[in-house]
């Protein structure tokens, strides 16, 4: 955990608000839905997404394009689906929001989650020591 403490930010917050989306979004999943529990711990979880995509602008290990790489064209998503499944539960139209926010969930989180324990990255060094 120090490793993680110790980069410049946005790193440290960007990969914690990361960590507690993955812990909230799957909680979510897995509760109750439609109840005033749902949809405050929901706006909780949006905001969190909401951050950790726009965080991700001001990090730059990997360089593609310019400062950017191809998980930036990921966080556009990211907000974009934000703004789609808030819609679609505000119409009322269930099975979209849940199939936008699943989506959100899988893709946002745990696979891009993943890559960032790729050897060199700086997760990976948190979780293996290395």
């Amino acid at each position: 955990m120090e490793l993680l403490l110790s980069q410049i930010s946005p790193i440290p917050s960007h990969a914690l608000a990361a960590l507690a989306a993955v812990i909230l979004g799957g909680a979510q999943l897995a509760s109750a839905k439609g109840t005033a529990r749902h949809r405050a711990l929901g706006w909780a979880w949006v905001g969190l997404m909401a951050y950790v995509a726009a965080s991700s602008f001001f990090i730059s290990e990997l360089r593609l394009w310019g400062a950017f790489s191809p998980i930036h064209l990921l966080s556009i998503w990211t907000l974009f689906a934000l703004v789609m499944a808030v819609y679609f539960a505000r119409q009322g139209n269930i099975r979209q929001h849940k199939i936008w926010m699943v989506l959100l969930y899988i893709l946002a989180l745990l696979v891009t989650g993943l890559f960032t324990f790729w050897p060199g990255r700086v997760m990976h060094g948190v979780l293996f020591g290395v």
